[in-house]
């Protein structure tokens, strides 16, 4: 089950959002209330988890001599964009 950060919306300006975890099926609606405060809640976007399946790689050629391929200060033409 993943898990969903939500933070709140409060309604007068006195009172700061409060981001909480919670777990949730996909198939679960989201969260409309916050259980705690009863504040109207969104769901943030977070950065979640990167997965990297083996077989696949990156395919794109780079020219080494272009700036780009040595902008982030390796030597062997990388081409990482900084």
């Amino acid at each position: 089950m993943p898990t969903y950060v939500y933070e709140t919306l409060p309604v007068d300006g006195a009172t700061p959002p409060r981001r909480f975890e919670l777990f949730q099926k996909m198939s679960e609606p989201p969260l409309e209330v916050d259980p705690e405060t009863g504040f109207p809640v969104k769901r943030v976007i977070s950065g979640g988890l990167g997965l990297k399946f083996k077989g696949l790689r990156r395919t794109t050629q780079v020219n080494k001599s272009s700036p780009a391929a040595t902008a982030c200060g390796c030597s062997s033409g990388c081409g990482h964009r900084h």
